[in-house]
């Protein structure tokens, strides 16, 4: 059974940090490409950080440098490290794993971690 669950989230302050976790299991962790995105209620999902393994970070344009995505392998972990936060960082954070193996294209969603930046 293939699992995604995400933790960390919570309420802070404009300027402050928060560290996301995300443990997977159930699937071949190192060959999955992992993601985190975010949505907030009456918008599209949008893509915060892409990692693959031995790759390149990709980030949204709205990090801007703000946020750090890695990845730990052997403990099946994703990590989003977020500082700098701003009010309209405010969503819920989601966990995404994503394999595109012989045209077959597989995907699995965590159920999502709320942060919410407020003074």
């Amino acid at each position: 059974q293939v699992t995604l669950v995400e933790s960390g989230g919570g309420l802070v302050q404009p300027g402050g940090s928060l560290r996301l976790s995300c443990a997977a299991s159930g699937f071949p962790f190192d060959a999955y490409c992992m993601d985190w995105y975010r949505q907030v209620p009456g918008k599209q999902r949008e893509l915060v950080a892409s990692l693959m393994t031995g790759g390149t970070p990709n980030y949204g344009d709205f990090v801007k440098g703000r946020f750090i995505i890695s990845r730990d392998n052997a403990k099946a972990m994703l990590y989003l490290q977020m500082s700098s936060l701003k009010s309209e960082d405010t969503a819920v954070y989601f966990c995404n794993a994503w394999q595109m193996y012989a045209n077959v294209h597989t995907n699995y969603w965590g159920q999502g971690t709320q942060v919410t930046v407020s003074s």
